[in-house]
């Protein structure tokens, strides 16, 4: 049997079966259709009151969430959705899955609701204490909330779902998440732990306390009054990113486990990159640095140059700083060949899915090169001079794509490049 190796004699690693759920919809097939037709999926929220608040819209997934859901729950669903698609697609069975598990899943908490009741149980009458509510959460019938905050709980549970082998791994790593997830799988692959990994980034967590918490770093678009036309990655009048949810799945295999079965092979996930910098809690280094180091990385370890990129899959996520910092970075690492290179945002349709953003757009990604089609940047109505990308403006564009770089920037300076291409020759 051929053993197909990458340039450093690893295991090359592709995707067999993907799946999505985005505020478009849910499945592939809804959100490609919905994506290169340039819809946006952000709506006033309707899930809580927003009275006060300065920004009111989102990208919920209203057509997944179930009335009562705290934001752990929501975010499971999500995965589950996404996993089972991305399982289903790739022929493996479904409930013993042949490798490992990993999860990109948002912090959890306990929510309002949950605090209230626990005030109201602890009978602290004008000024209720933390005290109160940890006397209050020791009684028996509480325990199901000390079992929903366990963070391990979730992956144990969607492992169970899915069957995948040994203990599953959890991660956050803020907005690069869903690419970290992946990361994980494809190096679990190349190191010959596994011959499959499941890999999945979920985030169902739009609660009136995550939108007053970006409010107040600012981080939001506060523009109400035209929810679809809010996020304006690479525009001069952007103000802001929207809060969104949804999940992506993949699996991946190494190339000769997938031929022997005889499975459709949909993309290689052809390196890796990651970079963190420890410059602040949440602004990325001004110098751009991480950001390049990133991205040059994820290309070494794919074994290509910069002139190989056909499509670079944008963070883009609309606000001042962040769309700034990808130009430089993006102008620094591909130079002149810049200029004829198409960059978009998904999140100009989607907003900005916080945890699942790297494992949807990775499965965007490996779209875009199935079908040599690449989804626009909507509302870029007011060009940035600052910004001189072709940034796919407002419609989808028919082109030539055999490589994709994926970016992933998150808060803290943790960042993440996937490098995807098609199936090899």
């Amino acid at each position: 049997m051929s053993m197909l190796r990458d340039w450093k004699g690893r295991p090359v690693v592709v995707v067999t079966g993907m799946g999505i759920v985005s505020p478009l919809g849910s499945g592939k097939e809804d959100n490609w259709k919905r994506l290169t037709a340039g819809e946006s999926g952000i709506r006033s929220i309707t899930r809580f009151p927003t009275e006060g608040l300065r920004t009111t819209i989102s990208g919920a997934v209203d057509h997944v969430y179930e009335e009562g859901m705290v934001s752990s729950e929501l975010s499971e669903k999500l995965a589950r959705l996404a996993g089972n698609e991305a399982i289903e697609q790739s022929g493996l069975r479904m409930g013993d899955f042949p490798g490992p598990f990993f999860l990109a899943f948002p912090p959890i908490e306990i929510e309002w609701p949950q605090r209230y009741a626990l005030a109201e149980a602890s009978g602290a009458n004008e000024t209720i204490e933390y005290a109160d509510l940890v006397r209050a959460a020791a009684q028996p019938k509480f325990r199901p909330f000390y079992e929903e905050s366990k963070y391990g709980v979730v992956p144990e549970r969607l492992a169970e779902h899915f069957g995948t082998k040994g203990s599953p791994i959890s991660l956050t790593t803020a907005c690069a998440s869903g690419a970290t997830a992946i990361q994980l799988g494809v190096e679990a692959i190349q190191r010959g732990e596994c011959e499959a990994a499941l890999a999945i980034g979920a985030d169902g967590s739009i609660t009136a306390e995550s939108v007053v918490r970006f409010s107040l770093l600012s981080a939001l678009s506060t523009n109400n009054a035209a929810p679809a036309g809010a996020s304006r990655p690479f525009s001069k009048n952007r103000d802001g990113f929207v809060l969104a949810e949804g999940a992506g799945a993949v699996v991946l295999e190494s190339y000769d486990h997938a031929v022997a079965r005889g499975a459709k092979i949909l993309a290689v996930v052809e390196g890796c990159g990651e970079k963190a910098d420890n410059f602040h809690r949440t602004r990325s280094s001004p110098d751009g640095k991480p950001v390049i180091s990133c991205m040059r990385n994820a290309l070494a370890d794919a074994g290509v140059t910069p002139a190989d990129v056909d499509y670079i899959n944008a963070h883009g996520t609309s606000t001042p700083e962040n769309d700034k910092m990808e130009y430089l970075g993006v102008s620094t690492v591909f130079g002149e060949r810049l200029k004829d290179i198409p960059i978009s945002s998904n999140k100009s349709m989607i907003g900005h899915t916080l945890t699942a953003a790297g494992a949807i757009e990775a499965v965007v990604s490996a779209l875009t090169i199935l079908n040599q089609r690449i989804p626009p940047t909507i509302n870029y109505q007011v060009p940035d001079p600052a910004i001189p990308l072709d940034v796919v403006p407002n419609v989808a564009r028919d082109a030539k794509v055999h490589r994709v770089i994926s970016n992933s920037f998150g808060f803290g300076g943790q960042n993440t490049c996937l490098v995807i291409t098609g199936e090899p020759a």
